[in-house]
């Protein structure tokens, strides 16, 4: 009878379900439709029925699309993926230890970093620019002042990877790793790192062997996060970049002016690094919490 009764479904679960399929397939479709049209022969064209199977389209795009070098804009994007998760990392875990403490004006500065989640992304772009421009032309006008005729000559602009657009990409991770490592230390026990205290460990002995192990799997989380976000993002860079593009950029630019599966082909690579991204940092969460229950036992 009570196997009979489990096994029953609500009026409410085949709409619910049908609703629940009808998401899934409008998150991942796009995605595995541009996978599958990516993997076309050469006669392939946008849009299905698919003409052949083959690795055409990926070979066209590691000899190049027109003028644009998708090579080089990979590594950039690559680059500032991982600075932007190093930095987001270390800045989530230091605001992490220091929010444990009340800090005055605490309250303030944490509304003010998590504000730039709900500013229009382009906005934030725009006024990132606009700053660095500013400071171009204060920087020009120092040198002018000063008849640095030569430095000035070769000086070109504050806009650029690791400058403007590393800000600008820190505006969207940033907040995410300092919500991530609050709700850490919020549950966090301090009666560990009391007891390595008692046994005489130094205040870094006792982050290090400790706290560190303990938030391990949460820091590679950011660290996924940072990268991820950063390796996906249009809007925050497109006005914060100076002259250079990353690969989102030249892709969103390449969608208007390449008409074969090639653009399939870069949609699939870089879908796969996200997802050897997150693949890897999994991997290590999960290794980390191996070796945590060991230690334990």
């Amino acid at each position: 009878m009570s196997q009979r009764i489990g096994e029953q479904r609500s009026a409410g679960f085949w709409p619910l379900a049908i609703v629940f399929a009808l998401f899934v397939l409008f998150l991942y479709g796009p995605m595995i439709t541009i996978f599958v049209l990516s993997f076309q022969g050469p006669e392939g064209g946008l849009t299905f029925p698919l003409r052949g199977v083959s690795l055409h389209w990926f070979h066209k795009l590691a000899e190049g699309l027109g003028t644009v070098d998708i090579g080089a804009a990979f590594r950039r994007s690559l680059m500032l993926g991982a600075v932007v998760m190093l930095f987001t990392v270390v800045l989530s875990v230091l605001a992490g230890l220091a929010f444990r403490k009340k800090l005055k004006g605490g309250n303030a500065l944490f509304f003010i970093t998590v504000a730039s989640l709900i500013m229009p992304s382009i906005i934030v772009s725009l006024g990132i620019g606009l700053q660095f421009r500013l400071l171009d032309t204060g920087i020009k006008e120092t040198l002018t002042a000063m008849d640095a005729t030569s430095t000035l000559e070769n000086y070109g602009t504050a806009l650029g990877l690791l400058t403007s657009a590393l800000g600008a990409h820190l505006t969207w991770t940033l907040p995410f790793g300092l919500l991530i490592m609050f709700a850490v230390f919020n549950r966090f026990n301090p009666a560990y790192e009391e007891a390595a205290r008692d046994l005489g460990a130094t205040p870094w002995q006792t982050f290090r062997h400790v706290v560190l192990p303990l938030i391990g799997p949460s820091i590679i989380g950011i660290g996924m996060f940072g990268f991820t976000l950063s390796w996906d993002e249009i809007a925050r860079t497109s006005q914060a970049i100076g002259d250079v593009n990353t690969l989102p950029l030249e892709l969103q630019g390449l969608t208007s002016t390449v008409t074969t599966p090639s653009i399939y082909a870069l949609g699939t690579v870089t879908t796969i690094v996200s997802f050897g991204v997150m693949a890897i940092a999994l991997g290590t969460a999960a290794l980390l919490r191996r070796r945590s229950t060991k230690k334990t036992h």
